[in-house]
């Protein structure tokens, strides 16, 4: 009796607990991350013959302005999605390389790769009470909707004011664009407690820096176009940007850039200077995708076990 009260009261050996979410196999994940990075490189060597730099070089900027207000453009999205993800999950300033590493994913190998490389970046790197995938796709859904949202408001706005004529828009296929979109976001409404998984004070966060997000990013568009012509007032490059978004989120619009282009034009009438102009916005947009991709594709590769 007095053996089984001491074994009874002996402390029990610690049981050892192994996330099934973080796998103890380094191997494996170094060779995932090198295999990522060569996929940049090569994604990279292949779009370096998209660039254009004859056609740049003619209205290459040197204003100092311009560059500050196209890397901050470039680094407002990935810099929006860790101020979400930080007051979701509290992530560390860290979680910024992760992202970039998104943005480069997304452009440069295959849409939504990079979300799914965050999500694992994410199961891997920060302490959480469940997976993070519901957020993840919370995040993304609501930056759609919220496009989505935007767009259908700037028809209603715009077509008024300026007409579907002048605008060059195609009646049916417009119809038809807006029926999608609203399809969609209507069907997301509907079933959004089945669509979403964080609480609604989470969902209003991320939709409001989506908001601040795309206004941003268009402002920032309109400025740099100014500078590039500043004989063109900046309050038509305004609009123009506004007009530009509104193209780019309508989803059955064939041939959406000279759609843009021909009412710039139209609007402006310098057509050869809208022309170079949209070709070096183009060309730059993808010159940073081809130089940040090879620079974390060259760091992952020197040390593929110290990802962000």
């Amino acid at each position: 009796m007095t053996e089984t009260v001491a074994a009874l009261a002996s402390p029990a050996p610690a049981i050892q607990l192994t996330p099934q979410d973080r796998s103890p196999n380094r191997g494996r994940q170094a060779l995932f991350s090198i295999a990522l990075s060569l996929a940049v490189i090569i994604a990279v060597i292949h779009e370096m013959g998209g660039l254009e730099i004859a056609k740049m070089q003619a209205l290459m900027p040197t204003s100092i302005g311009f560059w500050l207000v196209f890397v901050t453009s470039y680094l407002v999205t990935p810099a929006s999605e860790w101020l979400i993800f930080h007051r979701l999950w509290a992530i560390p300033p860290g979680g910024m390389l992760a992202l970039l590493r998104k943005k480069v994913y997304n452009e440069l190998l295959l849409g939504y790769l990079g979300e799914a490389y965050f999500y694992t970046w994410a199961r891997k790197r920060v302490s959480l009470a469940a997976a993070p995938f519901g957020a993840v796709k919370d995040v993304a859904i609501l930056s759609a909707m919220t496009g989505n949202g935007v767009t259908m408001l700037l028809v209603a706005i715009m077509l008024p004011i300026v007409g579907m004529t002048r605008l060059g828009l195609d009646s049916r296929m417009l119809t038809y664009s807006l029926a999608i979109l609203l399809a969609i976001s209507a069907g997301a409404m509907v079933f959004r407690r089945k669509v979403f998984t964080l609480p609604r004070a989470d969902l209003v966060m991320i939709t409001q820096i989506h908001l601040a997000r795309i206004a941003f990013t268009t402002v920032s568009n309109a400025v740099m176009w100014h500078i590039v012509l500043p004989q063109v007032p900046l309050s038509w490059w305004l609009f123009l940007a506004t007009l530009r978004l509104l193209v780019s989120r309508l989803p059955l619009m064939p041939n959406k850039d000279l759609l843009f282009a021909g009412f710039a034009v139209l609007a402006l009438g310098h057509e050869g200077d809208i022309g170079a102009l949209m070709t070096l916005m183009a060309g730059l947009l993808l010159a940073a995708h081809l130089l940040l991709g090879g620079l974390l594709a060259i760091r992952d590769l020197a040390t593929p076990e110290a990802r962000a």
